[in-house]
C-alpha cells in the first residue's frame, strides 16, 4: 500500500465548494477551524451555472406570501416533500435574500429600485389560480454573483481552501465520520484528513445520463461512498429532466426565459403547452413540461420529424433578450448556432437535478435510518443531500434557496455539535482505497474506461429518464451488472501521478456505475407515477401504496429499499392540475 504523505487536522471539514458548502462555511467563519475540499476551484463550482433566479415570497411584483410559495412547494412536488422542512425553507427565503443583499449580491433591481422578481414555472398565488412573479434574480447569472459573493465573505473570514482535491474516501469507526482520504491532483499524493465534523456538498450526479446540464465534475463521489459506508440513500428515483437544453448539448436555456415570456412550439408553430397545462401554460412545472415535450415529439410534432421543439423568444424586444437573458443569449448563439433576437432556439429536455440523495434533517443531521437517528459529526447539504423539501419534483429556483437556508442550518448546528462534542480527535483508520487506486494503476486490463462511460449513459438515458417502465428498467439493471464486471478489467493508460485525470475519471466512474444501479433500483420499486417518476406501465399516482419516501440500503452485492413517511402538515394530497 502507497503510505500516506501527510496527516491533516482541522475542527470542521466541508467537502464541496458550491453554493451550500460556502454558506454553511461562512456561518462558521470566525468561530472555528474550517477547511473546505473541492476538486474544482471554488468559484467554478456547479452553483455558478444557476442562471434564472433565487425564490422568495418579497412581494416587490405583485401580492405574494410564504403560504402560497409553500403550497406551491408542496403541489410541485407532486406531495412528497415534508412539509415540515418546506414551511422552514419558504418562512425564511426574505430573511435569507435581505441577508444576501447585505453580504453584497447585486440582485437586479425593479423600476422602485426595489429586488427585482420574474415568474418562474409552477409559482403562482391565491394557492395556483394566477403565475406570480417570485424569482430574485441578478440578470441571468444568478447562481454566478450568490457562489462570487459566498466566496469572498470565506476568504474574508479566514477560510482555508483545499482546491483540486479529490475526496476518495471517508473515513468511518463504529458508526462514526472522523475524517477523509483526498487525493491532491497536482501532485498525485494521499492525505489523511481528520475532524471534529465533516459536512457533505458535493452537488448532483446528472454525468449518469448522456444529456446533461451538470458540469463534468458532477459525478456523486460522496453520495456514493456514504452508501458504500452501509448508509442509505432517499428518492433516488426521482431525476429531473430541464425541459428546455439546448439541443444535442444540454446546455441549460435557463426557465427565465420562460418566465420573461418565451414560449415553446411545435413544428406545426402550435403553442402546444395549452394542451397540457392550460392555465399556466408554458410555466407549468417541469416534470410536465418535459413529458410534453417528449409526447409532441413522439406523436409526429418535432421540429422536421426529429427530436426537438423550439423555443420563440422573437417577439420579446430585443432589450429584454439581451439585458435580462444575456448569458442565454449567447449560449444559443455559441451552442445552438442561432440567435433568440430572430430565430427559434431548439431544445429539449436535459438531466438537469437529482431530488434524492443523502438522507438529513432539517438541521443537516445526516440520519442513518427510517427512525432519524442521526450519524455522529456527520452532516449534509445541497443537492448531495434530500432534505426533503423537493419530493417528487423541484420547483425552478427553489435549488438556490435550498443551498442557501439549510447550508446555513448546517452551519449552525455544526456550532452546537462543536460545543457538545468533547472527543478528541486523533485516530488512524484503515483505509483500502489507495491499494484499490494502486491495483487501478498496475491493471493491464483490455477493457476502455471510455466506452463503458458511454454505454452507461446511453441505457440510461434510453430506459431510466423522462419516461420508464420495468422491461426497460430490469434491461438497466441487467446492463449495469455487465458494466461493473468489465470495469474490473479497465487499464489506466497513463501511469504519471500529476494532473492523471484518466485515473480521477476512472474513480469517478465507478461511483455512477453505483449511483446508476441504486436509481434504477429505487425506480423498480416504485409502480407508480410521481413527479419527475413517470412509470408508463402505472401511469396513475398511487398514495395509498407509494406515499412514502424509499431508503436505499446496501446489502451485500444488492439493494434493499425501506421506506419511511412522508410529513404532511397543512396540505392533504390531491391531484395537480395547472
Amino acid at each position: 500500500m502507497k503510505s500516506i504523505i501527510k496527516k491533516l487536522k482541522h475542527k470542521v471539514i466541508i467537502i464541496g465548494s458550491g453554493m451550500a458548502g460556502l454558506r454553511a462555511a461562512v456561518e462558521l467563519a470566525g468561530s472555528t477551524d474550517i477547511a473546505v475540499i473541492s476538486k474544482v476551484f471554488p468559484t467554478r463550482s456547479h452553483s455558478g451555472a444557476a442562471q434564472g433566479g433565487i425564490t422568495a415570497a418579497l412581494g416587490n411584483e405583485g401580492e405574494d406570501s410564504p403560504e402560497w410559495h409553500m403550497f406551491d412547494t408542496v403541489k410541485g412536488s407532486d406531495y412528497l416533500g415534508d412539509q415540515d422542512a418546506i414551511e422552514i425553507m419558504v418562512h425564511d427565503a426574505p430573511r435569507a435574500i435581505i441577508e444576501l443583499e447585505h453580504m453584497g449580491v447585486p440582485f437586479s433591481r425593479n423600476s422602485e429600485g426595489k429586488i427585482g422578481q420574474r415568474p418562474f414555472g409552477g409559482h403562482t398565488r391565491d394557492y395556483g389560480k394566477t403565475p406570480v412573479k417570485r424569482a430574485c434574480y441578478a440578470s441571468d447569472r444568478t447562481g454566478r454573483v450568490i457562489l462570487d459573493t459566498l466566496f469572498e465573505q470565506c476568504v474574508k473570514g479566514g477560510v482555508k481552501f483545499y482546491s483540486e482535491f479529490q475526496v476518495i474516501d471517508l473515513l468511518f469507526r463504529d458508526g462514526r465520520c472522523y475524517g477523509a482520504v483526498i487525493m491532491e491532483l497536482s501532485t498525485g499524493e494521499f492525505y489523511e484528513i481528520y475532524a471534529n465534523s465533516i459536512l457533505l456538498a458535493t452537488g448532483g450526479f446528472g454525468k449518469i445520463y448522456k444529456t446533461t446540464s451538470n458540469c463534468f465534475s458532477n459525478t456523486g463521489d460522496a453520495v456514493s461512498i456514504v452508501f458504500q459506508k452501509g448508509l442509505p440513500l432517499q428518492d433516488m428515483e426521482f431525476v429531473q429532466f430541464h425541459p428546455t437544453g439546448i439541443r444535442k448539448h444540454g446546455i441549460l436555456i435557463s426557465e427565465a426565459a420562460r418566465g420573461e415570456g418565451g414560449i415553446l412550439r411545435n413544428s406545426k408553430g402550435e403553442r402546444f403547452m395549452e394542451r397540457y397545462a392550460p392555465v399556466i401554460k408554458d410555466l407549468a412545472p417541469r416534470d410536465i413540461i418535459s413529458r410534453s415535450i417528449l409526447r409532441e415529439i413522439a406523436q409526429g410534432r418535432g421540429i422536421d420529424g426529429q427530436d426537438y421543439v423550439h423555443l420563440d423568444l422573437t417577439h420579446l424586444d430585443k432589450e429584454t433578450i439581451e439585458d435580462k437573458l444575456w448569458e442565454i443569449t449567447s449560449f444559443a448563439r455559441l451552442y445552438g448556432g442561432v440567435d433568440p433576437v430572430k430565430e427559434m432556439v431548439p431544445v429539449q429536455p436535459t438531466c438537469h437535478y437529482m431530488m434524492g440523495g443523502i438522507p438529513t434533517d432539517c438541521d443537516g443531521h445526516v440520519i442513518s435510518d427510517s427512525k432519524g437517528t442521526h450519524v455522529p459529526g456527520l452532516f449534509a447539504a445541497g443537492e448531495c443531500a434530500c432534505v426533503s423539501v423537493h419530493g417528487a419534483n423541484r420547483l425552478g429556483c427553489n435549488s438556490l434557496l435550498d443551498l442557501v437556508v439549510f447550508g446555513r442550518r448546517a452551519g449552525k448546528s455544526i456550532k452546537t455539535w462543536l460545543k457538545e462534542d468533547s472527543e478528541h480527535i486523533e485516530v488512524n483508520i484503515e483505509s483500502h482505497i489507495i491499494s484499490k487506486i494502486d491495483t487501478l494503476l498496475s491493471s493491464k486490463g483490455k477493457e476502455k474506461l471510455s466506452l463503458i462511460r458511454q454505454e452507461l449513459q446511453q441505457i440510461m438515458t434510453d430506459n431510466c429518464s423522462v419516461f420508464r417502465e420495468e422491461t426497460g428498467l430490469i434491461k438497466v439493471k441487467e446492463k449495469i451488472k455487465e458494466l461493473k464486471e468489465r470495469y474490473s478489467h479497465i487499464a489506466i493508460t497513463g501511469k504519471d501521478k500529476i494532473f492523471n485525470m484518466e485515473l480521477m475519471e476512472a474513480v469517478e466512474c465507478e461511483h455512477l456505475i453505483n449511483l446508476a444501479a441504486i436509481t434504477v433500483e429505487s425506480a423498480l420499486y416504485r409502480k407508480e407515477s410521481r413527479g419527475a417518476h413517470y412509470r408508463e406501465d402505472y401511469p396513475e399516482r398511487d398514495d395509498k401504496n407509494y406515499l412514502s419516501h424509499t431508503l436505499a440500503f446496501k446489502d451485500g452485492d444488492s439493494i434493499k429499499i425501506e421506506t419511511k413517511p412522508v410529513k404532511i402538515t397543512k396540505f392533504e394530497p390531491k391531484a395537480r392540475s395547472y
